[in-house]
């Protein structure tokens, strides 16, 4: 009895959040306690597309996901290893000029530029940042929120890529519904990818990063090395935002390293709720149709 009274207690602070293993679960009602919100937002963003009633909101619902995809890896820098990016832009920019590259130059499939722009994009987003990966706070902000503008300039200097026009002729998508499937289910496995490995041995040592970064230096663990694993899972996320968004324009351009790509994450996190993952990708569905209610 007493020990049922103490896993029951465990249950109630919340540990049953923490912990993912079946393990902690002995009746039908703590599994549906656990299944029944994750399913009812599995659910209810998979029959989004369907009730939406015209095109024009299903490609808003598109809109919504790219942001989404922003939000979760400015939630994760965040408020997991305790890195302010606002190098949105920057990951945006990136994966659509090079998802644009691979399609009107090398003549690959889509379904070999997303994955291929994805992987590119955050190692060389993770490289360029990695100088200032010794920077916290408002200092590491301010340099990831330099490179974007900074690139956008030397593009329409030096007028390479298309200078300001783009890169022109990009495949779109075969179909309606293939476009929305796709990023929507990106959308939730980066989720609850994300939430897994938070509430994995790594995620420790990112949260005693963010926490006490001079305890895991101490402990004989690499900062730089677990900084750069979350920059590049960070920028992975955004790259896969961009090259989605270049098939979906048909264009890749300099208007991809807008402002707004790093700004809006932000306020979808006040919104929904930093360090909870979920919250703002619901802060992006709250935002987003506004926005474009307002233009």
């Amino acid at each position: 009895m007493e020990r049922e009274e103490r896993r029951k207690e465990r249950l109630d602070r919340g540990i049953k959040v923490r912990t993912e293993g079946i393990y902690a679960i002995s009746s039908w009602e703590e599994m549906s306690y656990l299944l029944v919100p994750r399913l009812a937002l599995i659910l209810g963003m998979l029959l989004l597309p369907l009730v939406m009633p015209t095109a024009y909101w299903q490609r808003v619902i598109s809109y919504v996901c790219i942001y989404a995809l922003l939000t979760l890896g400015f939630d994760f820098l965040a408020h997991f290893v305790g890195l302010v990016s606002l190098g949105g832009a920057l990951y945006v920019g990136v994966g659509g000029y090079l998802a644009a590259i691979l399609n009107t130059s090398f003549k690959l499939p889509i379904i070999l530029t997303i994955p291929i722009a994805t992987i590119a994009g955050a190692i060389l987003c993770t490289v360029l940042l990695l100088p200032a990966l010794r920077l916290r706070g408002v200092y590491f902000a301010i340099v990831s929120l330099m490179y974007p503008l900074v690139l956008l300039r030397i593009i329409e200097a030096l007028n390479i890529f298309g200078g300001t026009e783009g890169i022109l002729g990009v495949a779109s998508f075969p179909g309606r519904w293939t476009e929305q499937y796709l990023i929507i289910v990106m959308v939730i496995l980066s989720l609850f990818g994300l939430r897994r490995l938070v509430n994995q041995d790594i995620g420790l040592v990112f949260r005693g990063v963010k926490d006490n970064d001079q305890a895991v230096k101490a402990s004989g663990l690499s900062i730089t090395l677990y900084k750069s694993i979350a920059v590049f899972i960070a920028s992975g996320l955004g790259c896969l935002s961009g090259a989605y968004l270049a098939h979906v324009y048909m264009w890749a351009g300099i208007s991809q390293f807008a402002l707004d790509f790093s700004i809006l994450p932000i306020a979808a996190t006040v919104i929904g709720g930093g360090g909870t993952l979920v919250g703002p990708v619901l802060g992006c569905f709250i935002l987003v149709p506004i926005s474009e209610l307002l233009r």
